[in-house]
């Protein structure tokens, strides 16, 4: 029964990636849906590429070992999204581009995209890369199958309906990825997780006292995860692509928002079902096997298979978003900037022609380094690292501050980069907070230097970004 429910998930998939391919008739709407989602779409479609296996799977386990304070990366999640929305998002979504770097480029004028543009996408090819092999773990344990065989399933999937549709089928199919998540957390999960434990009085009667302090998980893993994952997503391309698919900077500030709470609430249940599965299932090997074995163990079939599908959902959502994120940012920023050839020129059957090549062609990429790649968990921590030490100061240094310059910007990419990956190497640990808090405080000084010691950005660049902020359509030459 559960194998079954997954397999009509799968093909429902695959169905609303035909779907979506009726609705992208331009380059607009394949690659952000054509910039008209309305409220219920844009935070469900927003929830679920945030929310994947690191929220779901990962924080059920971080549950299991440290209690209540395991939320505290899924919280740092929802923070990000809160501050994007609430802070940048109706800007970000007047300026119609479709990459970060030509906001960059359009902020402080030619000279910035290709740099910014190549980290990016490193960060989003490394993130649907996690997510695949994340995803392949779920297929292998349910039809007992291998690494390899799994992954070419379930990449199979995503690349089949990310490239026919574009966003518009990823955002059907996260939007009924999120109403399947929300299900399978909300409605079954935790009510089970609760229900044989004795509700929270009796996890906190059955646990350490540790279990229910807030920071058991340590204060130095809670600042990081702050600073990793909530920077992370006010500057991710992955978020903000689908920012640039809201209708208005109303939908995307307060759509945003409401997905932002709804991961504050993702992470408390997820916590919370951890710590019931510390309660029902004590002696497992690998905290990261506390969701699948509570749902083997703990549902009947029907209910098992719902949420095995809200796991894949989660996963899945992230992969494809990243996915597509991979794709515009190579066609965008880097092959159009590399050859001068006009984004803008050609047809539309063209350009959507082109972008399906490019989604098909990095998805295939992406299942075979996933076939061969061991660490995946250190693979993402040094492109969250890249992203935020090299591009985070550059970016919001651009939305605040008038009198940065492209000369501080590109100076803040290359020595944040640069240092970010130094000292990594030097302290030896990929996982040690000193790395990004070196790229983050280099890159802030040569950005304020490089301004200050520079001419100010051209009236004419200020002035047109003045207008594209306001929502006013570009100027042609």
């Amino acid at each position: 029964m559960d194998i079954a429910i997954v397999v009509v998930y799968l093909i429902g998939m695959i169905a609303f990636g035909f779907w979506g391919k009726r609705r992208a008739t331009t380059q607009s709407d394949f690659l952000v849906a054509g910039r008209r989602l309305g409220p219920l779409l844009y935070s469900g479609t927003m929830a679920a590429i945030v929310l994947g296996g690191a929220s779901t799977i990962g924080g059920v386990g971080l549950g299991y070992q440290y209690g209540i304070s395991g939320m505290w990366l899924v919280i740092a999640i929802g923070v990000g999204i809160l501050a994007l929305s609430l802070l940048f998002a109706g800007r970000i979504q007047r300026l119609r581009v479709y990459t970060v770097s030509q906001m960059l480029e359009l902020r402080y004028g030619q000279g910035s995209s290709v740099i910014s543009g190549v980290v990016m996408w490193g960060y989003t090819l490394m993130l649907s890369v996690t997510s695949t092999i994340a995803y392949s773990t779920i297929f292998g344990a349910l039809f007992d199958i291998g690494k390899v065989p799994a992954i070419l399933l379930g990449g199979g999937v995503v690349i089949i309906y990310s490239t026919l549709g574009g966003m518009w089928s990823i955002t059907l199919t996260d939007f009924v990825q999120f109403l399947i998540k929300t299900i399978g957390i909300f409605f079954i999960l935790l009510p089970v997780a609760l229900a044989k434990t004795g509700g929270w009085g009796g996890l906190a009667d059955k646990l350490p006292a540790d279990a229910t302090s807030l920071t058991a998980i340590g204060g130095d893993t809670i600042l990081t995860y702050f600073v990793i994952y909530t920077f992370g997503l006010l500057i991710g391309q992955d978020i903000w692509q689908r920012v640039f698919t809201a209708r208005s900077p109303g939908v995307a500030r307060w759509a945003g928002a409401g997905a932002g709470v709804y991961c504050l609430l993702y992470a408390v249940a997820g916590a919370v079902i951890g710590m019931a599965a510390k309660v029902l299932l004590p002696a497992l090997e690998s905290r990261d096997d506390a969701f699948a074995e509570f749902v083997e163990m703990q549902l009947p079939p029907l209910l098992a298979g719902l949420v095995l599908a809200a796991a894949l959902a989660a996963v899945m959502s992230t992969s494809s978003g990243a996915l597509i994120a991979t794709a515009t940012v190579f066609s965008q920023d880097i092959v159009a900037r590399l050859r001068k050839r006009d984004i803008e020129g050609g047809s539309e059957h063209d350009h959507i022609r082109s972008n399906r090549l490019y989604v098909a062609g990095f998805g295939l990429v992406m299942v075979a380094i996933a076939c061969v790649l061991q660490d995946v968990v250190a693979a993402l921590t040094v492109a969250y690292d890249i992203l935020v030490g090299g591009l985070l100061v550059p970016i919001l240094g651009g939305l605040v501050w008038r009198r940065g310059t492209n000369v501080g910007a590109v100076a803040a990419m290359a020595v944040g980069t640069l240092a970010t990956l130094v000292t990594m190497f030097v302290v030896g640990d990929i996982y040690a907070n000193e790395p990004i808090y070196v790229g983050l405080g280099s890159g802030l000084l040569v950005y304020l230097a490089g301004s200050l010691l520079s001419k100010p950005t051209d009236s004419d660049v200020l002035a047109e970004w003045d207008r594209r902020s306001r929502g006013e359509p570009a100027l042609v030459d």
